[in-house]
């Protein structure tokens, strides 16, 4: 092989995983799956890789494997990534087709890139359904009367909106929490007013369900624990500001309640029977489906593990503690994630990753801080805030536990 052609080639591989690793920044891969995914791939393609990733760039170093140097390096600024499971499904084939031999790579480029096109009107109206579905499933899951129901509903539906209408537009994008945050503090506080008592902080929070950063925090923490010590750092510190935006924007539209005189009636109440909660967790994980982009050939495992990790957490913290119910449903699910990726040779984060979103502190941590605020006292939250910390940390231990019942093969 001439010189020339053996740089092209070096280059055409280096190409190859450096667009591979962007795309599974994109689609919501956390730093030690991403640098195991990355590595694992440049040694296929006979190249020597130095992998560092967090959640706005990465550095990737290249060289010929045994020879000893890595003389190509790639710095690559990326948008912290979302959740995308068909993508991501996407380029774990297309990865693996070309490092059998099924595609060349020119091909597995070309084919990571078609991943690129614009989803259909119908996609961006279903989504924003499942704004709306997710908020009144997760409000029917805390078995809240009709009508915080039906409000916690109507509001997730106007945050999708917001979403969908800010996604183009970076100034807004910025402030879409708050945004949000302040639309359903503000339609919560109206209905309370007028049509009658909510549990007002509890439909808040149901109605702000797919914005809390709960996911965001246990990655941040699993990612300390495996020594990515600059990704997890990173990344709880863009969870909480994410739920600092949050607790603005609630009581941005609280405050202005009361300049205006309004008059909430809240209540405590819960009385809905069995039957609401199981059709709100069937709902609820149709919804999570969608919000996850997941392929519609993986609805069903989707859902049924997202309804699992649910249960499982549900029963066992009814018998026990329910801190130890979302250890078991984390542990449970992160090592059928695992059998999964062995068996089917597709990535486990189809089985792990609905299988606790569900389970994830985002809302106990939101709870506590607005209790912090509302309260001006530190014990006015210490209950939540503790609650959240001991999710997070069942939740880790589950996941670490997890991969040693039984181990990973494949990183995603």
């Amino acid at each position: 092989m001439n010189a020339a052609l053996q740089r092209h080639d070096h280059d055409a591989r280096v190409d190859f995983v450096v667009e591979l690793a962007g795309r599974l920044h994109a689609y919501g891969t956390t730093a030690h799956r991403l640098e195991g995914s990355v590595m694992a791939v440049s040694a296929k393609l006979g190249l020597e890789c130095g992998a560092w990733s967090n959640p706005t760039g990465m550095i990737l170093s290249f060289g010929e494997a045994g020879g000893g140097r890595r003389d190509t390096v790639r710095v690559v600024r990326l948008s912290p990534g979302e959740t995308d499971l068909y993508k991501l499904c996407e380029s774990d084939r297309i990865a693996e087709a070309v490092m059998s031999g099924e595609l060349d790579l020119d091909a597995g480029h070309a084919a990571l890139r078609a991943l690129d096109r614009p989803g259909s009107w119908r996609g961006k109206f279903v989504a924003i359904l499942a704004f709306g579905l997710s908020a009144a499933a997760v409000a029917g899951l805390w078995r809240l009367p009709w009508l915080d129901i039906a409000t916690a509903g109507a509001t997730g539906l106007l945050i999708g909106v917001l979403d969908w209408a800010t996604q183009n537009r970076p100034r807004l994008k910025e402030a879409n929490d708050a945004l949000a945050a302040m639309v359903a503090g503000s339609v919560a506080v109206l209905v309370a007013s007028v049509i009658g008592p909510l549990n007002l902080n509890t439909v808040i929070i149901s109605s702000l369900i797919v914005l809390m950063p709960g996911m965001s925090l246990t990655n941040a923490v699993n990612e300390l624990t495996n020594q990515n010590l600059v990704s997890g750092t990173a990344r709880f510190a863009g969870a909480m500001s994410t739920i600092l935006k949050l607790a603005i924007g609630m009581l941005v539209a609280l405050t202005a309640a009361g300049m205006l005189g309004l008059q909430p009636e809240i209540r405590a109440l819960r009385p809905q029977p069995d039957w609401v909660e199981g059709l709100a967790l069937v709902l609820g994980t149709y919804a999570f489906a969608v919000l996850f982009r997941t392929g519609r050939r993986d609805y069903p495992l989707v859902m049924l593990s997202a309804a699992a990790g649910y249960l499982l957490s549900r029963f066992v913290g009814a018998e026990w503690d329910s801190t130890v119910g979302v250890f078991v449903a984390a542990l449970a699910m992160t090592a059928a994630g695992n059998a999964y990726a062995r068996w089917f040779n597709r990535p486990g984060a189809l089985v792990r990753l609905p299988g606790i979103i569900m389970l994830v502190p985002g809302s106990a941590s939101l709870r506590g801080l607005l209790a912090v605020v509302q309260g001006q006292s530190m014990e006015a939250g210490q209950a939540a805030i503790l609650a959240a910390l001991n999710v997070l940390l069942a939740l880790v231990a589950g996941l670490l536990f997890g991969n040693i019942l039984i181990p990973t093969r494949r990183n995603l």
